[in-house]
């Protein structure tokens, strides 16, 4: 039988010396690795009772000098202020696009469409779906972020779907014909929308919420399932930080400024006495969280991993 032969102290120092050149070797190998860039996932699927919730990232930009957009009427002292207690820049802001589809097990129904048909589909086949799933297609309000896939060159992009949009919100684009995007995606396909009221039941579980003033007619809805609680809330608010905890600023692309504020306030109030979670337009990917309420100030939760038990 061979033995292993000894090692002695001169051995032993033969290796260690060997041991620089290997890490030097090993580092120049991996050093040349290319700088990947910012990345994140394009869905995020949770549960709620029996139903699935499927957020979906159309898009994402940088947007500079995000005082003139949120605070207008505070100073910029006091915006600087509260960006660097939240540990946020003051002089830029992160914009995120987030449709949402809730299958309740019998329909699959896309809350609004992105900001075009490509980058619309593209964000559904990344979850696993195609266009012709698509049940029902509900617009929360008429802005082009929100319409922007409703439809292109090639007509209509879920074609054989129903669409349902609020009867105040169009019908006031309707008349000021002073809305690009509406003009360009809902009025050559009218035909196609069911108009409801606040109360109004689009599917079993999903329930239209009155949340004007962002526009004329802006609605929520509160999806329920096995006595779960989700509101799609649109963009009652359109920052987790300058919206939330400050629902009294305003927002420059608020129509009526004073009825967002109040819309913001008593949202804010349901969703955090009755702990219900929400996905947010805009809010940081992927779009959920809760309003937890400090000693009367509303701040925003991220979602952890409450969402993926049911």
């Amino acid at each position: 039988m061979l033995k292993a032969p000894a090692l002695n102290r001169r051995h032993m120092l033969m290796g260690a010396a060997a041991l620089p050149l290997a890490a030097a070797t090993a580092k120049t190998a991996s050093a040349a690795a290319e700088m990947k860039g910012v990345g994140m996932t394009r869905f995020n699927r949770m549960k709620l009772g029996d139903f699935e919730v499927t957020t979906l990232l159309v898009g994402t930009r940088t947007v500079e000098a995000p005082h003139s957009i949120f605070g207008k009427n505070v100073s910029q002292t006091e915006f600087a202020a509260v960006s660097e207690a939240a540990n946020i820049p003051s002089d830029a802001a992160q914009f995120f696009f987030t449709p949402t589809v809730v299958n309740t097990g019998s329909e699959l129904v896309l809350f609004d469409t992105g900001l075009s048909p490509d980058a619309m589909t593209a964000a559904l086949t990344a979850a696993g779906y195609s266009n012709d799933q698509i049940d029902t297609v509900v617009v929360t309000h008429m802005h082009g972020d929100h319409i922007g896939g409703v439809a292109g060159d090639a007509g209509v992009t879920f074609a054989g779907a129903r669409h349902v949009t609020g009867a105040t919100e169009f019908d006031a684009w309707d008349k000021s014909g002073k809305n690009k995007a509406f003009e360009a995606k809902v009025r050559p396909h009218a035909d196609k929308f069911d108009m409801i009221d606040p109360g109004a039941s689009v599917a079993s579980g999903i329930t239209a919420v009155e949340a004007f003033g962002h526009t004329p007619g802006h609605m929520a809805y509160m999806i329920e399932s096995n006595g779960k609680q989700l509101v799609i809330a649109a963009d009652f608010a359109n920052h987790y930080v300058y919206s939330l905890s400050h629902p009294d600023w305003e927002v420059k692309f608020d129509m009526d400024k004073a009825a967002a504020a109040a819309t913001r306030k008593k949202m804010l109030g349901m969703m955090s006495a009755d702990k219900i979670p929400f996905v947010g337009y805009h809010m940081p990917w992927p779009g959920v969280g809760y309003v937890e309420n400090h000693d009367g100030a509303f701040k925003y939760a991220p979602a952890s991993y409450q969402l993926m038990l049911g």
